[in-house]
């Protein structure tokens, strides 16, 4: 009896040593700190229920979560660059490098580029546009983020299987006289395709997906601005999978990109409904995963925190109060849209605040209000209906968000990044590795050790 239970012991310690992840998910939420995390639930929470407590994401609800470090070489506060570079290729590096080191002198190979060489299949979606730094990281190696042209064409050349983002931002290069790296994008053997139909019925072994020409190129519209034909980060990431999959495993890299430009803007309605976008991204990997559940590994991350958030504060903390983020109708890029797309009287934009940011202005915020138009309007106003052209209509806008976001719970601190860590939430196949505190320099070498990729 003992041999036969030494040998049961035995054939499951053998078992458990050959598992491996062949399915992997890396979901990266830019800019999406805790307090970007707990804000979207506590959102979540006053829309379902009149308690506190009971909203939850997709992610935060894995058995398996810690947090992770994301400092750079140059500075306690990175860039998405250096964060991604760090946790696509395990190597730190300074602000505004892309895939290689300090000086530029070396470039990294990434945890996308070594799966692929094991026969993995890679994809990379993101709600921005595919050249931006945290997608970039995982195919490029650019001494400048902001080199956007050569980082397309370091696309070109990957040999990645599924691409999918807004559009490219630089496709004529700086002077606008470089061949269409599109065309170079296709003569490498890719199928560009414009909408989600046409990417479902292509066939073709390596695709790139972008918007429609007629839509902006830079990034998906907020979610909070959507219309029925514009693209989700589900329903990319659920053709991905379906462009992916097959016996030889995949890699898949999801970036919510938006998160943190909702909250450099501390536009905290807009942000909150970016975390759900992303959340709903994972629901589908998760479907993925209980078809698979002992060949899937799912990890989802952030790059760094942006906004400094901070969730709830006096009245801003009520359940009413950010029950208050549902009542926002439009995004801060509506906002300065109306700001500058004719002259308009402090009136009629206060009339508009009212009826898209949902919140009611206090005496105080007026006066902060007045001042504001005071100060960017081209002319003194006659009166409160007095037309005017207003100016530096960006500034004045996240000047508007803060105030708007502070009365449904977010107050922020900053407009840019900060240093705090991050929280790393793990589910599948090698999900144990992610616990505690890590650097997000261990986030690639532990995917490598789940898919029994030797690190070198």
């Amino acid at each position: 009896m003992k041999k036969i239970l030494m040998l049961a012991v035995f054939a499951l310690s053998a078992t458990l040593a050959g598992a491996q992840a062949k399915y992997i998910f890396l979901f990266i939420g830019d800019g999406m700190g805790f307090g970007a995390v707990t804000l979207t639930e506590d959102y979540l929470s006053s829309q379902s229920a009149a308690t506190t407590g009971s909203g939850t994401l997709a992610f935060s609800t894995f058995p398996v979560a810690g947090f992770s470090t994301t400092y750079s070489t140059s500075s306690w506060v990175t860039c998405s660059s250096a964060s991604g570079t760090a946790f696509a290729c395990g190597s730190k590096t300074r602000n505004g490098r892309l895939g290689m080191n300090e000086d530029a002198t070396q470039s990294f190979t990434s945890i996308a580029c070594r799966l692929k060489e094991k026969g993995y299949k890679v994809g990379i979606t993101t709600s921005v546009s595919i050249d931006h730094a945290t997608p970039a990281a995982f195919y490029a190696h650019q001494p400048s983020r902001n080199m956007y042209y050569e980082i397309a064409q370091d696309l070109a050349k990957s040999g990645f299987d599924f691409f999918s983002g807004a559009g490219l931002l630089n496709p004529l290069g700086k002077d606008k006289k470089q061949e269409n790296v599109l065309d170079l994008i296709e003569k490498s053997g890719y199928t560009v395709v414009r909408s989600l139909s046409a990417c479902k019925a292509s066939a073709a072994p390596k695709l790139l997906l972008l918007q429609p020409e007629s839509k902006p190129q830079s990034a998906f519209p907020y979610v909070i601005d959507k219309t029925a034909d514009d693209y989700t980060l589900a329903s990319t990431t659920a053709l991905a999978v379906e462009k992916l999959h097959g016996d030889k495993g995949f890699f898949l890299l999801v970036e919510g990109g938006k998160i943190d430009w909702a909250s450099h803007d501390n536009d905290a309605g807009s942000m909150v409904r970016e975390v759900v976008d992303m959340s709903d991204a994972v629901n589908v990997a998760l479907d993925f995963y209980r078809k698979y559940p002992k060949q899937t590994l799912i990890v989802v991350t952030a790059d760094h925190e942006t906004g400094g958030l901070g969730v709830g504060s006096g009245e801003g903390g009520s359940i009413g109060a950010i029950r208050g983020l549902a009542n926002q109708k439009a995004s801060v890029d509506k906002l300065i849209r109306r700001m500058e797309e004719g002259a308009v009287s402090y009136s009629a934009l206060k009339a508009w605040l009212a009826e898209n940011m949902g919140v009611a202005l206090t005496f105080d915020d007026e006066a902060t209000l007045r001042d504001l138009f005071a100060q960017n309007a081209k002319s003194k106003p006659a009166s409160d209906d007095t037309p005017c052209t207003l100016q530096n209509a960006g500034s004045m806008a996240k000047a508007i968000m803060r105030i708007v976001s502070a009365k449904s719970g977010g107050s922020y601190s900053t407009f840019g990044h900060t240093g705090t860590m991050v929280p790393v939430y793990a589910i599948g196949e090698g999900s144990e590795l992610f616990g505690g505190k890590i650097d997000n320099t261990d986030i690639p070498k532990k995917i490598a050790k789940a898919a029994k990729v030797e690190w070198k």
